[in-house]
């Protein structure tokens, strides 16, 4: 552990969000520093009231330190203008871990895909008996793991909020996955959103790596235009051939979770990893829940439940590689969000939009995909099985992958996702 000029150590320090990572921090913290804790929701009950402060206390105490949760917005907290006065006082968890340790770090971002790669290099290494720790955006918080040894490996998947308030957070290796249209409405413009991403890439050092989509020609122009202290690997899907051919998971049949899998092997092949037991974890993955994950899967009909897709993009790299497939989706569009899969890709699918937003994501795909609307996700599936069974097809694709976010019915997509595996029970059980 770094002890030596740490920033975080003997100062005043205020922790805004108490979810998780909030909480963590402060049991981190709580003997090393003089902790404070504030969360908007006052009703928040913990063993910690004592430590809770008020607005008026916020106003009168000059802190050192502002640790934020990733989930609070800037601009529309109850803390908004005192954090803007104070901005360069903002620091994240992950700020807090890389004070505090010098490990190996890998850490994954991108708009899609960065749970699912995070979580099959963190097996791959616990298979090949590395002390690997999945923390950040999945997994547990940062500052929340014991017994931390010089071997420790952390596996670390950050979002664009984790890096854009980050400050002093650096990773040995990094990868960008992709990067397309998200999180406009907190971070004001797409400009800004790249920019959260990229400083994972420009706060490395020399002697580190960094993985970026080869393909993806946003990510080369802004490659190209800055200069970089690591070593830049530019990662290609479509070098998979002789390795996609030991993989017999049918997890790594789309688009998306071969470009997963290829920088998966790429930061692999520089960690030295052996590739049998590679392809071993690989072929023995079972997916996260909610991410293109197979439900059912029996006689003529497969049912993937891809709830964590809230855009277009994340929907796309299933929908390019399926045929007479039943496409479900609703939620809240994202901002700038484009359906951009091709008429000749689309002509064997159906989509089928739910709930209160149906307008909007009709006018986004009118005249480009068969569409139909419903009112919510139950009448949906009504129809959908009204088809199969009269339709008669050797085989039917239920896709349930929103394209949307979930706020406007349900708490999260855990939330949605549980609810469609409900529904789906009641109709596997009556029907087939």
């Amino acid at each position: 552990m770094k002890i030596f000029n740490n920033i975080f150590l003997g100062k005043k320090i205020l922790i805004y969000g108490l979810g998780k990572s909030g909480i963590s921090s402060y049991n981190f913290l709580k003997n090393k520093s003089y902790v404070y804790l504030y969360d908007d929701n006052q009703k928040i009950k913990l063993k910690l009231k004592n430590k809770i402060i008020s607005l008026k206390e916020i106003q009168k105490i000059n802190f050192d330190i502002i640790i934020i949760s990733p989930g609070i917005d800037i601009a529309k907290c109850k803390l908004s203008n005192f954090l803007k006065k104070n901005f360069q006082k903002i620091h994240t968890d992950l700020d807090v871990l890389f004070s505090f340790y010098d490990n190996e770090n890998i850490t994954i971002t991108g708009t899609n895909g960065k749970s699912t790669t995070a979580k099959i290099l963190h097996d791959v290494l616990i298979d090949q008996n590395k002390d690997s720790r999945l923390i950040g955006n999945i997994g547990n918080p940062a500052l929340s793991e014991k017994n931390i040894t010089k071997k420790t490996v952390f596996v670390i998947e950050a979002s664009s909020y984790q890096l854009d308030y980050s400050k002093i957070f650096k990773s040995k290796y990094a990868a960008i996955l992709n990067i397309t249209s998200d999180h406009i409405e907190r971070h004001k413009s797409f400009k800004n959103y790249i920019n959260a991403k990229f400083k994972l890439l420009k706060s490395q050092t020399s002697g580190s790596f960094a993985y970026v989509k080869k393909d993806d020609d946003l990510i080369i122009k802004e490659i190209n235009k800055g200069k970089y202290k690591a070593k830049i690997y530019k990662v290609d899907a479509s070098n998979l051939n002789k390795e996609i051919s030991k993989i017999t998971n049918k997890y790594f049949i789309s688009d998306g979770n071969k470009e997963n899998l290829s920088f998966i092997l790429k930061i692999a092949l520089k960690l030295k990893l052996n590739k049998k037991k590679l392809i071993k974890t690989i072929n023995k993955f079972k997916g996260l829940d909610f991410r293109q994950q197979i439900i059912f899967d029996k006689n003529n009909l497969t049912i993937i439940n891809d709830s964590k897709s809230t855009s277009f993009a994340s929907s796309e790299n299933v929908l390019k590689n399926l045929s007479d497939a039943y496409w479900i989706l609703g939620g809240i569009p994202k901002k700038g969000d484009k359906f951009k899969l091709s008429k000749i890709k689309s002509k064997n699918l159906k989509a089928f939009v739910f709930g209160v937003h149906s307008k909007k994501f009709l006018k986004i795909l009118k005249n480009k995909i068969k569409v139909k609307s419903f009112s919510n996700l139950q009448n949906t599936l009504k129809a959908i099985f009204s088809e199969i069974n009269s339709h008669n097809l050797k085989k039917n694709i239920i896709f349930f992958s929103p394209a949307g976010a979930s706020f406007d019915s349900f708490k999260n997509f855990e939330d949605r996702g549980y609810y469609f595996n409900q529904i789906i029970k009641k109709y596997i059980n009556a029907k087939r």
